[in-house]
């Protein structure tokens, strides 16, 4: 080989060695804490995760490719949910996650829950994205018509660090009862679901939006019951608690439902650390409300159409990130 050759060569060694590192420096990572894969946080986190991702050699969006940030490769992770999604922004392990706004909201003033911990002062909100249904699941032949009627039974709150935990306690405080007064178990949905399938559980809580795949799977199956949180202890929990609002199960939501069943919902929530740069969070929240997300999420999950424009300021305690509230201010949700 001639001395041009090898310098022609090592020139176009050299210029793709500086295109990769190019293309590597382009890239960037962006993890969505969301809950247990038999949730409703997992599939929804997918979803987002997926429109606001464009990898390094993507399609345009004009021409039928992603709409995404360009360079960014978003996951959804799984995790135990709310309060295990905070604490990992607040360290830096994730960059976002989920988190339900009852919990959001006492992390970032070091109230409720966090009133004996440090605040997550950091903490800020990219949106307020759909309700979150608190399911109370009942053995049909457990013998369970109410909250009350829990006392003595073998229930799973959920997993320590998820805001089912959190909240069922709230429920069972204001119908007169505690953890000592039931056979308590912390068992992620899909696992409590198993019990019950197997004759050791009674019933369990699962905050989440509706149809959840664990519940909609166990009521296909064996005879269940979503158990009502209404009344004056239902009123009373959202007069003490104004992240806490009405709501209710269609019947039908899930199968041997007859009837529409009264509950309480709170709102999911996608939260960051305000250290995450300000473009890039105005870039995904912008990602996140383009039209073809839409799409996806409307064909996505039964959720999915709930996740407007116009419900994404609706419910925050906390803070926006100054990225996606340059965005809202933008697109005139926001004052």
């Amino acid at each position: 080989m001639s001395i041009q050759s090898r310098i022609f060569l090592g020139l176009a060694l050299g210029a793709g060695l500086l295109t990769s590192v190019a293309s590597a420096q382009d890239m960037s990572f962006f993890r969505i804490g969301t809950g247990g894969t038999a949730g409703t946080y997992y599939p929804v986190g997918g979803l987002i995760a997926n429109a606001i991702s464009s990898p390094p050699g993507s399609r345009a969006c004009e021409d039928g490719g992603s709409c995404g940030v360009p360079g960014l490769i978003a996951t959804a992770v799984a995790s135990n949910g709310s309060v295990g999604n905070i604490n990992a922004i607040n360290s830096g392990s994730l960059e976002s996650g989920f988190t339900q706004s009852d919990v959001a909201t006492w992390a970032q003033t070091g109230t409720g829950l966090w009133e004996d911990q440090p605040a997550v002062e950091n903490l800020r909100m990219i949106a307020n994205l759909y309700p979150e249904s608190i399911h109370l699941v009942a053995r049909a032949d457990a013998g369970i018509d109410s909250v009350a009627d829990l006392a003595g039974k073998r229930v799973s709150l959920d997993e320590p660090g998820s805001g089912t935990l959190v909240d069922a306690r709230i429920i069972l405080e204001a119908y007169g009862l505690s953890e000592d007064d039931v056979q308590a178990e912390f068992l992620k949905p899909d696992q409590a679901a198993d019990r019950m399938r197997d004759g050791a559980m009674d019933a369990f809580f699962f905050v989440g939006g509706y149809p959840a795949g664990a519940i909609a799977e166990l009521a296909s199956q064996h005879d269940v019951e979503l158990i009502a949180i209404s009344g004056e202890e239902a009123d009373a929990i959202r007069e003490q608690y104004s992240f806490f609002a009405a709501d209710t199960f269609p019947a039908g939501t899930y199968e041997g439902q007859d009837a529409d069943v009264t509950t309480l919902s709170v709102g999911a929530q996608w939260v960051t650390n305000a250290n995450q740069p300000e473009e890039l969070i105005y870039n995904i929240t912008k990602a996140l409300w383009n039209d073809n997300t839409r799409k996806m999420f409307d064909a996505g999950h039964a959720k999915g159409k709930l996740i407007v424009l116009d419900n994404a300021t609706n419910g925050v305690g906390i803070p926006f990130h100054p990225g996606a509230e340059r965005f809202y201010r933008e697109a005139g949700v926001l004052q």
